[in-house]
């Protein structure tokens, strides 16, 4: 049994405790900590059990599952948390998963795995692809504030209407990077087949068998159900928490509520860097990054207008630069596809200064 599957079973433990903690009013904080960490192995093996079924369905399959499930805790707090009212929590969010895929989660692949590789190589055709599309993404969340910030007459129903139309596109666009990827040209994204050689080279022949599908479906349910239930309990206890703390809404959703919903993220890409595929690590990372501007915003707008709590793309000022920088740094550093020890620092260092900025940012 690996490290990673003992340390989620042994962190599954704090799912009753976070239940317990709820019904017995132990406090705000102590349920907001403990549901933080019990979601933490959930999310784990929601992404494990959408990996092993990959394996059984086939590329194809796998890739839209992957697609699907990709994000799937981050989606599950955020819808959670829109139904809950906390819409700048949740704007937030998703500006803050995006910098810290881009910043943390590839700044700490690069420099672990820079430790351990004198410099490590990637496709950087697939870099400038989703670079390229990131870039777009960024462009779409942009406007909507630059428009609300530019005209004093603009009122909430056209910033709305805005947000819709933006929406609608960027969704077209993730199912044309879908079509791209997985079909007209999967060959360029085909970086998990080294992974799994690895994989199968490092655990027993008994392992080598197929993975049980029922098996894996039942695990990617009941990961599913409980990420919502534990997502429920975090967010009663998000706002009590951090402002007991002196946290302000930014800085949570920013910074808190991706480092809990982003655990599989972080452990897939640092564990495949150390093992030289940076190939797998960046894909990880910035496809994380795409999924969270083209399809989880955009089902955060449509869901927040049906249910009548008006979500939109109008973000704080703040957030957009910051998100602008994040993307144009990792675009930068992933250019040439190549990386050392000292890129990942670099990705790491521009996390910690955006990060100070939303701790003493007032907003």
């Amino acid at each position: 049994m690996s490290t990673k599957t003992i340390v989620s079973l042994a962190l599954l433990t704090f799912v009753p405790i976070s239940i317990a903690a709820e019904r017995l009013e132990w406090g705000a904080l102590i349920v907001f900590i403990t549901s933080a960490i019990a979601i933490a192995p959930l999310a784990i093996w929601l992404s494990t059990a959408t990996e092993e079924i990959a394996v059984v369905t086939g590329p194809s399959i796998g890739g839209l599952l992957n697609a699907v499930f990709g994000n799937a805790t981050e989606l599950i707090i955020a819808l959670v948390a829109l139904k809950a009212g906390l819409i700048d929590i949740v704007k937030a969010s998703l500006s803050g998963t995006i910098i810290s895929n881009l910043l943390l989660v590839m700044g700490l692949s690069m420099f672990l795995g820079g430790l351990r590789y004198k410099e490590q190589e990637f496709q950087p055709v697939v870099a400038r692809v989703n670079g390229s599309t990131m870039t777009l993404a960024v462009t779409a969340l942009v406007l909507p504030a630059l428009v609300a910030y530019s005209s004093s007459t603009v009122n909430e129903i056209e910033i709305s209407k805005i947000s819709v139309t933006t929406a609608v596109v960027l969704m077209v666009v993730y199912a044309l990077t879908l079509l791209f990827s997985l079909k007209t040209h999967s060959y360029l994204y085909e970086v998990g087949l080294s992974t799994q050689a690895e994989k199968a080279d490092e655990e027993p022949a008994e392992a080598h068998a197929k993975p049980d599908l029922r098996l894996w479906l039942g695990i990617l349910v009941i990961s599913t159900i409980a990420v919502a239930v534990e997502s429920e309990i975090f967010v009663g206890a998000v706002e009590e928490a951090t402002a007991g703390l002196g946290l302000t809404p930014l800085f949570t959703g920013v910074i808190l509520l991706p480092l809990v919903g982003g655990a599989a993220e972080y452990v897939t890409a640092v564990r495949v860097a150390v093992k030289n595929n940076m190939d797998l690590s960046v894909s990880v990372a910035m496809g994380s990054s795409l999924l969270v501007a083209l399809l989880v915003a955009p089902i955060l707008v449509l869901v927040g207008q049906a249910i009548g709590q008006p979500m939109d793309l109008s973000f704080n000022l703040f957030e957009v630069v910051a998100v602008t920088i994040a993307v144009a740094v990792a675009n930068l550093i992933s250019l040439d596809g190549r990386s050392n020890w000292l890129e990942g620092i670099l990705l790491l260092a521009t996390y910690v200064i955006l990060g100070a900025a939303f701790y003493f940012n007032p907003a």
